[in-house]
């Protein structure tokens, strides 16, 4: 099979979803703002563990460009931020459940 009409990959279907949700952290951030519905900036780094303050910032951001996720802020002392996912993040979440399935099937 020819890839030749492949060549330009970020401007197929795929090629943007892929762009949309690539990156080791993504997926997971993502995971977890579907199950638990809303979750502050230390919350979430807590729950991916082994993540820079750098690299979830830069995260959260890129997803929040992409509108994957809500950043809600208040005006408190100290600051609050919490996350959440918005309805074009929501509909991602099949994508990680069949993958998901996919694991606990294949998963030695």
């Amino acid at each position: 099979m020819s890839t030749s009409k492949f060549k330009d990959n970020d401007r197929t279907s795929f090629g943007y979803t892929l762009g949309l949700i690539s990156g080791k952290w993504k997926l997971l951030i993502i995971f977890y703002l579907h199950h638990q519905q809303t979750l502050r900036y230390g919350e979430l780094h807590r729950l991916l563990g082994h993540i820079t303050h750098k690299t979830l910032s830069h995260t959260l951001k890129e997803l929040e460009v992409d509108g994957l996720i809500l950043r809600t802020q208040y005006p408190e002392i100290p600051l609050r931020v919490e996350y959440q996912l918005t309805a074009n993040g929501e509909s991602l979440f099949p994508i990680i459940q069949s993958m998901c399935q996919w694991g606990d099937t294949h998963r030695p």
